[in-house]
């Protein structure tokens, strides 16, 4: 089966463009039942410390073929691949969940002395115990096979969210004939427009709801009406509101996974899905996370309400809006920019071809950490695809991989991740790949691709989590990389790397005007620095908003007793946010973080990391900062260690003391 499936032949890259639907689930089953007989033969290596090897070893295989067929879910998605991967799920779901209720296997690996183990071996098992333990190995027979059934449902109800987001932003389109509407719009988004239209066979110029067209409109377009249509159809995605109303509705989908993860944490002996999630993050209970994201948005809101009353008068006064409305904001915000720091984010995107960027942060990468990337040959899964070997400045032999997938397109998921393609194995002689994923605007016909600098420090927030995964030196792969990082720590690589992105070296670096080839002038980063903390206190209101929303929906689903995930989000907002939001917007709806993703009582993740990865940066501002040494530092002592080791020694070891609040209010423009 091997020669006719490629899938089962992945040892080494996947052939991407060799896989076909009709090849999952047969992949798939014979990666179970392989997986399978390697858990029984784990079952009988009782006490013997190569049990956890051989269990990651077999981990590994089995993952490396679902999580290829994932990923081609998330970026060539289509009918045939969807209703393949349906057909799969369910078999991958019951085995992983077998396997996490074997108690056969739990107490042979139980039954290994930890003291014969080195550090490393140690986390790995401890983390794998705790896994089985999360997983119900402890559950007897009726309630096991309820534990197994909602798990299974859980996952299921995650994929069908995550693709009716899809089918809803895809859905949706608005054709535009008189040029007047799109007035404000930078000629490089016009372009982008005027291109989503011919590839559509429409004329004029083609409105999505993909993230570069809706960015585009809502922080440009003097059209008021275009931009209300325009955000009640992006906030109304997959809704009962909007113009889709009910058409891809996620409503029944959130109940019920708030109603299985409830359910399954009370099986668990927990009492809900906070409990369960932050059984193996850094923070300790609830209420801890509580108080954090309580006291960020008590320091946080007076100053939100202050800038928000700014945005309000700035409105009335230079553009005669004098009933601000949400879907104004941005657009205020932008014009307020412009007036106050003299800048125009569309000018800022004319010196930032990606190209560039994208070489000023391998420049970074090489300086601070001590590797090379380089272009490299690779079977791909679209044409926009490349992919890159990490090499040792002094080296021709490869010690890690990369793809990046740039470009937004249909069949594409929205956002920006990081994801593993393998782990490191065999000493290193099988080096870790990972893929990282974005969706800038593409490129006008034979024009480069130009990127915004929100953009730019997105590409450096991903590259900051691939290289947390491939510069593990880590032979245990359940614990290398990011496996095994605490998930209340994992985005401390990524927050800390985006800080390099608004350094003046790299800005230069990073510039050349797509017409002169002129840099960012020293004046202009001088005015992109001052507005770096512009409106900070409302955007960081936001980010409790979600978190807050996300904690208190999962504290409150007990059982089959899930709330209303709208009245939990509108009081979090009452309580929280200085913008006032319309009855029909439904930002849940399409928040697939925590419908669809691993952030599930766990979104306050991204602030609570932000306090590690914000301390850490601050060592690079001391006096006496040596940046080559402390690159090396943070790469040995954090982006090495992965999750071998617990994410506060990590921290610790690199900082040489506890974390602090301080840096990261301060980084927000917030006085501590």
């Amino acid at each position: 089966m091997s020669e006719t499936n490629p899938l089962l032949a992945i040892t080494d890259l996947p052939d991407y463009a060799a896989i076909r639907p009709e090849h999952v689930l047969p992949a798939v089953e014979a990666a179970v039942a392989a997986h399978a007989q390697a858990m029984r033969d784990c079952a009988s290596m009782a006490g013997d410390p190569a049990i956890l090897l051989a269990k990651d070893k077999a981990d590994v295989a089995l993952n490396r073929v679902w999580g290829v067929i994932g990923h081609l879910l998330a970026v060539t998605n289509s009918p045939a691949l969807r209703e393949a991967h349906a057909q799969a799920q369910p078999v991958i779901d019951a085995h992983v969940s077998a396997v996490g209720q074997d108690k056969a296997l739990y107490q042979a690996l139980a039954s290994v002395d930890a003291d014969k183990l080195d550090a490393v071996q140690r986390r790995a098992l401890e983390l794998a115990l705790k896994e089985f333990e999360l997983s119900g190995v402890a559950l007897e027979a009726e309630v096991a096979a309820r534990f197994a059934d909602n798990s299974m449902a859980r996952s299921r109800l995650a994929t069908e969210f995550s693709n009716a987001v899809l089918d809803a932003t895809q859905g949706w389109s608005l054709d535009v004939a008189d040029e007047a509407r799109l007035v404000g719009l930078p000629e490089a988004d016009r372009q982008g427009l005027a291109e989503a239209a011919r590839a559509a066979g429409a004329t004029g110029w083609r409105v999505t709801l993909h993230a570069p067209s809706v960015m585009a409109i809502l922080t440009h377009a003097e059209d008021r009406e275009l931009r209300r249509e325009v955000y009640t159809a992006y906030n109304t995605r997959a809704s009962d509101q909007g113009p889709q109303a009910g058409q891809f509705d996620n409503s029944q989908r959130m109940q019920d996974l708030l109603g299985l993860r409830g359910a399954s944490a009370l099986m668990l002996g927990y009492e809900d899905h906070v409990a369960v999630s932050l059984a193996s993050k850094m923070a300790r209970d609830a209420d801890e996370v509580e108080s954090f994201l309580t006291g960020l948005a008590k320091a946080a809101r007076p100053q939100a309400e202050k800038d928000l009353a700014a945005v309000r008068a700035f409105a009335a006064e230079h553009l005669g809006i004098a009933d601000l409305q949400p879907w104004d904001i941005g657009f205020v915000s932008e014009r307020m920019r412009r007036a106050l720091h003299a800048l125009d984010s569309a000018e800022i995107r004319q010196h930032l071809p990606l190209d560039r960027v994208l070489s000023a942060l391998f420049t970074l990468v090489r300086d601070l950490f001590g590797v090379e990337l380089h272009a490299a040959q690779a079977p791909v899964w679209h044409a926009d695809v490349r992919h890159f070997t990490l090499h040792r400045p002094d080296s021709t032999q490869p010690i890690a991989a990369l793809y990046t997938d740039f470009f937004a397109r249909e069949g594409k998921r929205g956002g920006a991740w990081m994801d593993v393609c393998r782990p490191r194995a065999e000493g290193g002689a099988v080096w870790p790949v990972a893929y990282l994923v974005t969706n800038f605007p593409p490129a006008a016909p034979g024009q480069a691709a130009t990127i915004t600098h929100n953009d730019m420090v997105t590409l450096f927030h991903e590259m900051g989590h691939c290289l947390h995964h491939l510069l593990s030196p880590v032979d245990v792969p359940s614990v290398a990389g990011i496996s095994g990082v605490e998930w209340d720590a994992v985005e401390l690589p990524s927050q800390f790397l985006e800080n390099f992105a608004w350094e003046p070296a790299t800005l230069k670096a990073a510039s050349a005007h797509v017409e002169s080839g002129a840099p960012l002038s020293d004046d202009l980063i001088a005015r992109m620095l001052g507005a770096k903390k512009f409106l900070s206190a409302m955007a960081l209101l936001r980010q409790t908003e979600f978190a807050l929303y996300d904690l208190r929906l999962h504290r409150a689903a007990g059982g089959d007793n899930a709330p209303d995930p709208q009245s939990v989000l509108d009081a979090v907002r009452t309580q929280v946010a200085v913008i006032e939001y319309p009855d029909w917007h439904r930002f849940g709806h399409a928040f697939s973080h925590i419908f669809a993703g691993g952030y599930a009582a766990g979104y306050y993740s991204y602030l609570w990391a932000e306090r590690l990865s914000a301390d850490a940066y601050g060592a690079f501002g001391e006096a006496d900062a040596d940046r080559a040494a402390l690159g090396a530092r943070f790469r040995d002592e954090v982006l090495a260690k992965g999750g071998s080791r617990a994410a506060i020694d990590n921290f610790i070891a690199f900082r040489g003391r506890e974390p602090d609040n301080g840096p990261l209010l301060e980084s927000w423009g917030i006085a501590a």
